[in-house]
């Protein structure tokens, strides 16, 4: 075979990124399998803790409640400050812990809406996540600027929904439910695409393993707030 013969450089060329592409397909599939299982251990725990009094009753009706609801937010930092130089075993660890955590944080959704619109608005926030995942996957569109507005948006929803919290206010709770899930639809977007984006294939396994946890754990944030502020409008209370 002559190296010299454009045609053995295309094909030279083609095979490397046919293998680029068949890496990042796996790595992408193992960012969903880690997000999938997460989202699975959270609706166990939830359920379980949601659905048994004498669980339930010791968390939810007194002081403690506040450390479960604030708990997820500690793991979120120690997550972004200590991703770099924790192990990959480590950091899965965390996130099966994180979403053991936000299982119990969610536990009171079954205690004010119903199990028929849980379920309902569970699939609904599935189909939104899932289209706009797909196509921060396949967009050729650079969704950079997008992502620094919907930060923005993001910090907006925060500090909005902490001022509600001494206000009660269901207008502006609406708002904030319109504008988060807005905001959240587009963040699943971008952060698929920056997933794909900080693939490599000369990253080391471990670098690799991090990187799909980490990755697993933003878009699990994106659904779990699209489908909580999709409940205010799709659930039904008990």
């Amino acid at each position: 075979m002559n190296p010299t013969n454009p045609r053995f450089g295309y094909g030279a060329a083609a095979g490397s990124q046919a293998l680029f592409d068949e890496g990042l397909r796996k790595h992408m599939l193992r960012v969903y399998n880690y997000m999938g299982i997460g989202l699975v251990v959270t609706g166990i725990v939830a359920m379980i803790v949601g659905t048994t009094p004498a669980l339930y009753v010791p968390i939810f009706q007194s002081p403690l409640k506040w450390v479960v609801m604030l708990a997820p937010l500690a793991f979120v930092l120690f997550f972004s400050f200590r991703i770099q130089t924790m192990s990959a075993s480590a950091a899965q660890t965390m996130f099966w812990a994180f979403c053991a955590v936000m299982g119990l944080s969610l536990a009171s959704v079954f205690l004010v809406f119903t199990g028929t619109s849980i379920a309902r608005t569970f699939f609904i926030a599935a189909t939104m996540f899932g289209a706009t995942s797909l196509y921060g996957y396949t967009t050729k569109r650079d969704l950079a600027n997008i992502g620094s507005f919907l930060m923005m948006g993001l910090f907006g929803v925060i500090i909005a929904s902490v001022v509600n919290i001494f206000l009660g206010s269901s207008a502006l709770q609406f708002a904030i439910s319109i504008i988060g899930i807005v905001v959240f639809v587009g963040l699943t977007a971008w952060d698929t695409q920056n997933i794909k984006e900080q693939y490599a294939e000369n990253h080391d396994q471990e670098t690799t393993q991090k990187l799909a946890v980490f990755g697993a754990l933003s878009l699990y944030l994106n659904f779990v707030n699209i489908f909580q502020l999709l409940l205010n409008f799709t659930g039904e209370r008990e």
